[in-house]
């Protein structure tokens, strides 16, 4: 997957970046630890410079947010909590949970979409509450930039200062990527465990 996201960069150069992070957004399994170290790679060479490998991965990375935005504002709350009410009971889970939830995103949206940007294996999943729950746009677009430029600028930056070792970033990234999705699924068991001892 390395050596096909390099070639795309070295024939695309800019846009290559563009499009792989969109990708990225899109279809998770195309990480952005091996894009963006990769670009700051070619940076490093004086193909590129730092600067546009940045903006052009935060560019991408925030039009890639933008299909599972509008998917969430699609279906909606209410069918949603429809179907939570009809179907919910086998993940203990009712409209009034999704009502709650949705009154939470209300809260903690903005922060939840800037520092969320910032973590593997829920970057993309974030869009799908925001349209939910009509985050603004305006608002959604600015802290979705902002968590992406941080995001995209520490990755182009450590491939830019490792520079033949920039493959060596993913190898960092992917296990702390992993301890966090392991502590979201462990909260979200506890969550599961609490709620049934309350209903018991």
């Amino acid at each position: 997957m390395v050596e096909w996201m390099q070639n795309l960069m070295d024939s695309l150069g800019y846009l290559g970046i563009f499009l792989l992070m969109v990708a990225e957004n899109l279809f998770p399994p195309i990480p952005s630890e091996l894009i963006m170290p990769s670009a700051g790679f070619a940076a490093a060479r004086g193909d590129m410079t730092l600067p546009m490998v940045i903006l052009m991965g935060t560019l991408g990375s925030v039009v890639g947010t933008l299909p599972l935005y509008y998917i969430g504002k699609f279906f909606g709350e209410e069918r949603l909590i429809q179907w939570a009410d009809q179907y919910g009971k086998w993940l203990t889970l009712s409209g009034d949970d999704i009502r709650r939830a949705g009154e939470w995103f209300d809260r903690h949206g903005t922060r939840a979409v800037l520092f969320g940007r910032m973590v593997p294996g829920i970057r993309s999943l974030l869009s799908l509450p925001a349209g939910i729950n009509s985050m603004s746009m305006p608002a959604f677009l600015i802290y979705s930039a902002l968590g992406s430029a941080l995001w995209s600028g520490l990755l182009a930056y450590a491939g830019y200062a490792l520079g033949e070792n920039y493959d060596q970033v993913e190898r960092y990234v992917g296990p702390a990527s992993k301890v966090i999705l392991g502590l979201l699924i462990a909260g979200f068991i506890i969550w599961i465990l609490r709620r049934k001892q309350a209903q018991a």
